[in-house]
Parts: C-alpha cells; structure tokens; sequence
C-alpha cells in the first residue's frame, strides 16, 4: 500500500515484434532520475512474443533495484490505439506516460513531464527529438515531421481519470497514425487544459525504410477520413485546409488520358497525358529538391511520385465509403 502512495506515473509502453528497441527503450526508462518508488512501467505486448517476455524478464533485474515493470499480453485488439488502452486501464497511478518502443527517452523525461502536470492541467505534451543525417532521403524528412507534431503519443501524459472521461483511445484507429490526433481532439473539444512540456524530452531514433515504403504507406489515408468524421473542424484548422487538390488535378489528367485513348481521341488523350506526365515530373523534382541528391531516393522518388496521387485519392475513397464520412 505505501508503495502505491508514492506511486506517481505509470509509463505505458506499447510494443510489436521489436524486442531489441523495445530492450533499448525499457534501459532509457530504468536511468529516469525520478525515485524508483514513484513510477511503474507497463509493457502492452501487441504480438504476444517470448523474446518481448524475455527482454522484460531482464530489464526487471533484482527485486527492489529499481522501478517496477508488468508484462501485458494484447490478445483482443491490434494495433497501438488497443495496447495503449489495455495499458492505462491497468496502471495504478493517477498520471500515465506514453512512448513507444522505439525510443530513448531523456534521464529527466519523467521528472520534467510531472512537473509540468499541475493541479489545473489535463494532459502535457513533451518535446520530441528525431535526428536527421547530414543528407536525408524523403522518407526520413517526411517520418522526421513527427517531431514537429502539436501533440503525440510517444512522449505525453495525461490524468488517468481523464482518458477515463473520455473513454482513451479509438480502436478503430487500427496502426500507428491519426490515433494521438484523435485523443488530442477529444481533449480539446471538452475543454482539457493542455501544457507544453519542452524539458521533457524523448529522442526518437530514425529507423531505416524499405525501398518504395511512401507507397504502401498511403494507407493510412483511411485513418485521416476517420479523424475528418469525428472532428471535422480540428481537422481542417489543425491537419489540412482543404481537400488534396494537386493529387486530384494529377489523377484527372491520368484519367482523361486514358478515357481518351478508350474513346479513340488520341490528341486528347496525348494532351492529358503530357499534363499528368508534367505534373508528377513537377512534384518528383519540388521532392528531390528538399531531399538527398542519391540515385537510390532519386529512384525512390519517381517511382513514389508517380504512385503517390492516385493512390492518396483512392484510400480516401475507401475511407469514404467506410466510415460514411465527406471526403476530407
């Protein structure tokens, strides 16, 4: 019982099938320099695995050495939305920290982050670091924005009874995108006080991306129609303005080529054609520009630059139909 007195944060961990970050991670939190007595860590297992059981096991270390660590399975859900639930419903303390398992975070993230958790505030969002090499590809720049985001799960708390008031996390957000979106509009739409945290700080590590990725990324459009229903004003003034009109005007130039090659036009199918070709020779070089001069993102870049619009706009089309949303 006193030990759960003293009990001030429990850190939530969600992890899938990466035992060696996830042994990285669970090392950073065991140096935090608050006390030992005051913060408990939980492991939310996704992909139920003996080497996560295992790299846990050894992170524990001898009993009393150092803060607590639980090992949950995650059997009913998937994805990062559900592990995170089964994670907070479980902690003992009345302030929850999550990260992920691909993190390191600071010695001081947990000191820092529960000082900025006054009386009056709901929820606080720390600083995110992702450092970039001297040249970075596309992909890098693009997954290195995170860091840039306004509020995101792998370095922020929030009261316990708080995601109880708002029911936690959305599991319909099945991966890793839109679902810290979707908490952070609940948060605002019921008023939450919400504080920056910039001493709390968590490094997030780049992790290499297959060739082509961008591409079977573009499914996680579906999640950004989810967030446009639920919220429909946040995400115009917080994530886009307006429908993707340049990947719209590029899908409407291929598909005028090919309507015209069908109805024998062949000037206008030449025409749309040339207008498709220029603009995704456009978009290539305005990406290439911001990004590594490598033949293997040069590559990367026209294969995914070609892909990339009609792609978009078809997952939002599923998405549509999915969720009954407008298109976002």
């Amino acid at each position: 019982m006193n030990a759960d007195r003293s009990l001030q944060v429990s850190v939530v961990v969600p992890t899938y099938q990466r035992p060696d970050l996830l042994e990285r991670c669970l090392a950073a939190l065991r140096r935090q320099t608050l006390p030992h007595d005051a913060y408990e860590i939980i492991v939310c297992d996704d992909g139920p695995s003996a080497a996560a059981r295992r790299v846990v096991g050894q992170a524990r270390g001898p009993r009393d050495a150092g803060a607590p660590i639980r090992y949950l399975e995650v059997r009913d859900t998937q994805g990062p939305a559900g592990a995170r639930n089964q994670g907070w419903r479980a902690a003992r303390a009345p302030v929850i920290a999550f990260t992920d398992d691909d993190t390191v975070p600071d010695p001081g993230w947990l000191r820092a982050g529960l000082a900025a958790m006054a009386p009056d505030v709901h929820a606080a969002t720390g600083r995110l670091v992702m450092p970039l090499p001297p040249e970075p590809s596309d992909i890098e720049r693009d997954a290195a924005r995170l860091s840039d985001a306004e509020f995101v799960t792998a370095n922020c708390f929030i009261r316990k009874d708080t995601l109880e008031a708002i029911g936690g996390f959305d599991e319909r957000f099945g991966i890793a995108w839109r679902e810290d979106s979707d908490l952070h509009f609940n948060l605002l739409e019921r008023g939450c006080k919400i504080v920056r945290a910039n001493d709390a700080l968590v490094v997030h590590p780049l992790r290499p991306a297959a060739f082509g990725a961008g591409i079977g990324m573009q499914r996680k459009i579906l999640y950004d129609v989810l967030l446009y229903r639920k919220h429909p004003r946040l995400y115009r003034e917080r994530i886009r303005r307006g429908p993707p009109w340049f990947y719209l005007s590029v899908l409407a130039l291929l598909l005028a080529g090919v309507a015209g090659l069908a109805a024998g036009r062949p000037a206008w199918a030449t025409a749309a054609f040339a207008g498709w070709g220029l603009a995704t020779l456009g978009f290539f070089f305005w990406r290439l520009a911001h990004s590594a001069m490598t033949w293997r993102n040069a590559l990367e870049l026209l294969l995914t630059s070609i892909c990339i619009p009609p792609l978009s706009i078809f997952w939002r089309m599923v998405g549509v139909r999915r969720y009954g949303a407008r298109f976002p």
